[in-house]
């Protein structure tokens, strides 16, 4: 029997067989983007070793928890599930032909990174990510078959099967492919969404960056170089450059992965330059072209060069959202803004409606008080108004119109001396106190039945 597929073999249809990394592996080769070369040992396999080994009725009593079960019960249960897989063999045939493929890829002794490709995985509506095993630098046939034995046995992590009791999922219906790959020494390696997850713009590209393997960004264990790009002009819009203290590099003796300190002269050098996000950026586009929905993907550069490791759906995205404003321009320019009197009855932004009733009003309002105290024409149109600046509510004062004045000061300070113009308290007393008390020399004025407001 057959158990290895190319990875440029699979395709959409094949979740059963290679798992959802597989498949999305598979569509990357055909998007036509930098892919490791590798392979997919299918799910067939996974099934052919729990059958070799008696092992399908074990696993499905440990884990059949009850919904009362605590995160302690799913621990325990992993651990007697990973022992019944550690006891287990591969039956001959198919590490004869897991051992052939993997010597296609190199000299025999190549490094690859073994990573798990569960069925339930990678979904639009569940990522599971995180939930399975990965192992990096692996060298040589027999580790590769033990990788390979442990990431069929992260199948059953406590938290892959908490996970899937919290999405539905129950332990019958899921199975594991695995896929191997060369390893990419990685230089700088990352993450890239190719809609932005904080505030849901599928116009703009979110990179993640970080020297060295991506394991510890993926794992969240090392603070990254952060880089926002325009989709469609490739244009970097924003980029904060962290301190970058280590670094995830192969192990020693070859085997594994370990975590270095960075060296110092590149702990807050950016990862990526303008060009080099831009070029990435464009394989981004390329991919969530190809699959038709936003991209969470994870990258890795060597030599210059870019390589694209794993791609899946970004799950509980955000509907896009407008940007924060950074600015606040002011509608006219050359004058004083300020907050007083009755704008600080305003506190909150005002509705466009509102905002352009009352501008129009106390404008009025303003300029024919002005040019009482100080002579018609002196205050023009355009010289004050309501303006709103981010929706807020200001007094505007045109600075021309403030020296004009400003040159009829002294004549308004007699004015308002002698209580002229209805003002000082000569004016108060004979004219704005009157009027809202109903004064009859003010109200006799106005025609109260045209109002509708009778005659009594």
């Amino acid at each position: 029997m057959t158990y290895i597929y190319n990875l440029r073999d699979v395709g959409s249809a094949d979740l059963a067989m290679a798992g959802g990394k597989g498949v999305g592996l598979g569509g990357l080769v055909q998007a036509g983007v930098p892919v490791p070369p590798g392979f997919v040992l299918n799910t067939a396999a996974y099934s052919a070793f729990v059958d070799a080994n008696h092992l399908g009725a074990g696993i499905q009593e440990l884990a059949a928890l009850s919904p009362q079960a605590t995160p302690q019960d799913y621990e325990d249960a992993s651990e007697r599930i990973r022992a019944l897989f550690a006891g287990g063999t591969m039956p001959t045939g198919m590490a004869d032909e897991l051992g052939a493929a993997y010597r296609s890829l190199g000299n025999g002794d190549e490094a690859v990174a073994v990573r798990s490709s569960a069925t339930a995985e990678d979904l639009a509506s569940a990522s599971f990510a995180g939930q399975q095993e990965t192992y990096l630098n692996i060298r040589g046939a027999e580790a590769l078959a033990v990788a390979v034995r442990d990431c069929w046995a992260s199948l059953w992590t406590a938290r892959a099967m908490a996970y899937r009791v919290r999405e539905g999922i129950g332990p019958e219906a899921v199975r594991l492919a695995v896929v191997v790959q060369q390893m990419v020494e990685a230089e700088a390696a990352g993450v890239m969404f190719t809609a932005n997850p904080s505030n849901g713009r599928r116009d703009q590209i979110v990179i993640g960056a970080a020297w060295g393997l991506g394991e510890s960004v993926v794992s969240g264990t090392v603070t990254t170089d952060d880089v926002v790009v325009d989709a469609g002009t490739e244009r970097v819009l924003s980029r904060r450059t962290a301190d970058k203290e280590t670094m995830t590099v192969y192990a020693g003796g070859g085997q594994g992965t370990t975590e270095q300190p960075v060296p110092a002269a590149r702990r807050n050098q950016p990862v990526l330059d303008d060009g080099a996000a831009a070029a990435l950026a464009r394989y981004g586009t390329r991919i969530a072209d190809h699959f038709g929905v936003p991209q969470d993907i994870e990258w890795a550069r060597d030599g210059g060069e870019f390589f694209i490791l794993q791609s899946r759906p970004i799950t509980a995205l955000p509907e896009p959202a407008a940007d924060i404003p950074d600015t606040w321009p002011v509608p006219y320019p050359k004058g004083l803004y300020f907050r007083a009197s009755i704008v600080e009855q305003l506190p909150d932004p005002l509705s466009p409606l509102f905002a352009d009733l009352i501008d129009g009003s106390v404008t009025r309002s303003l300029k024919a008080l002005m040019n009482e105290a100080v002579g018609s024409d002196v205050v023009r149109d355009g010289d004050v108004g309501l303006p709103t600046v981010n929706g807020y509510a200001y007094y505007y004062y045109r600075t021309s119109g403030m020296w004009r004045v400003m040159g009829k000061a002294p004549a308004a300070m007699l004015a308002l001396a002698r209580g002229e113009a209805h003002m000082g308290v000569d004016g108060w007393r004979e004219f704005s106190s009157p009027l809202p008390a109903g004064d009859q020399r003010m109200v006799g004025k106005v025609d109260r039945g045209a109002l509708g407001w009778g005659t009594a």
